[in-house]
């Protein structure tokens, strides 16, 4: 009764928000822009004549994201914990509906993407990505030590995360599936899973992951152009080869902004799932690493509000909120740079991409949020020795 006494206590100290962390959500937001600019106006003015036309969609969307940011930064991350079934509700709403016609919209063969009317198409799985971590961060604070139980804790994980992974990868969606369970995963550890649990969990992912792999013939393909890109330069090893010539020619300094070649028509989705590129030939390899630099610092920063979080929920969103935007950034630039098969992500807050956008800094505002309540570190350390030395005497 003490304990959660001091908690509500906590959560009604409100605290100046972690500036540092909107100030990188920032950087990269302008970075994004600038570089989505630079990237997509040889193919907005081939397909739509306007230079502008993906740029101009791409601030529109930031600006529903801002707004987005500024709502869940204000708000009292406790009401996302009451709320969180019917967060996951609507979300699973909106991973089903994808496949209902008309709403549903399929392009390059997969579908999606959710159209209403004249709005602009919205994807539901980048949404269901920060639904599924307020759910399942609600969930395990909730559980205490039943989580380590197999019946009351094991199994209701997979079964709530699998139900999640397996609409998304229907659509199909491979990368969305690994970010969406990498992030489950690690919320489960850090809440007290047993490690027995989760070795099983990573021999089935591997086996899942395999069965995938060889059941289906364009991921097969994207093993291929990952294990010899240069056997089909024109087929399936083009995409991954022109993202390294891009890379490659970028040298320490890059050729400048906007002077990139290999935007003309060189390397697919060159404004999208492919932008890391463009940033490595027009900016260097200088610029890449100050890519890498945000995402660490933002990183940095998430993992500082987990620890200082006044309570569990608020540690296990924080922490679900941080592995997931670092776990697309590494996947989006490791697959860029041939460290791991290609997947088709986007680069949070830098690609092209209104929903991925959007929930991104909505996320970042949820993260904000939390930080308005976080202990500052000495005064939570000093706490926490205090209550465990008076746990030792008492």
């Amino acid at each position: 009764m003490v304990g959660n006494r001091n908690e509500k206590e906590q959560a009604k100290a409100s605290r100046r928000p972690d500036y540092w962390l909107i100030g990188l959500m920032l950087a990269l937001l302008v970075l994004g822009l600038e570089m989505v600019y630079s990237a997509s106006f040889v193919m907005a003015l081939e397909e739509y004549g306007d230079v502008t036309y993906f740029v101009t969609r791409q601030a529109m969307w930031a600006g529903v994201g801002l707004v987005l940011f500024l709502i869940f930064a204000r708000l009292d991350y406790q009401l996302l914990r009451r709320t969180s079934a019917l967060v996951m509700l609507t979300a699973m709403i909106g991973l089903v509906i994808v496949f209902v016609p008309p709403f549903g919209t399929t392009i390059y063969g997969a579908t999606r993407w959710l159209r209403l009317g004249s709005l602009p198409p919205v994807q539901p799985s980048e949404f269901a990505k920060l639904a599924s971590i307020i759910y399942i961060s609600a969930w395990l604070a909730g559980k205490g030590e039943k989580l380590k139980h197999f019946s009351a804790g094991f199994v209701p994980f997979v079964l709530i995360v699998g139900t999640v992974a397996g609409l998304v990868l229907l659509q199909p969606d491979l990368g969305t599936t690994v970010v969406i369970s990498l992030t489950a995963v690690t919320i489960f550890f850090v809440a007290g899973a047993e490690l027995h649990h989760l070795i099983l969990l990573a021999a089935a992912g591997s086996v899942a992951g395999f069965q995938f792999l060889v059941g289906s013939g364009y991921r097969q393909v994207r093993w291929q152009s990952f294990v010899d890109p240069w056997k089909e330069p024109q087929g399936y090893g083009f995409h991954i080869i022109q993202s390294l010539i891009a890379l490659g020619s970028g040298g320490w300094a890059g050729l400048g902004l906007g002077a990139s070649r290999q935007k003309f028509f060189y390397v697919p989705g060159s404004h999208t799932d492919a932008i890391f590129a463009i940033i490595g030939e027009e900016l260097g390899f200088l610029g890449c690493l100050t890519v890498i630099l945000l995402f660490a610092g933002f990183a940095y920063r998430g993992f500082k509000i987990a620890l200082t979080a006044p309570d569990r929920f608020g540690r296990f969103l924080a922490i679900g909120i941080t592995c997931w935007i670092v776990y697309q950034a590494l996947i989006n630039i490791g697959g860029i740079t041939k460290s791991i098969p290609f997947t088709g992500i986007p680069l949070p807050f830098i690609s092209s991409g209104g929903s991925s956008l959007a929930a991104t800094m909505a996320a970042t505002g949820v993260l904000v949020g939390i930080s308005r309540y976080c202990e500052p570190s000495r005064s939570l350390l000093r706490k926490r020795t205090t209550r465990r030395v008076a746990q030792g005497t008492g």
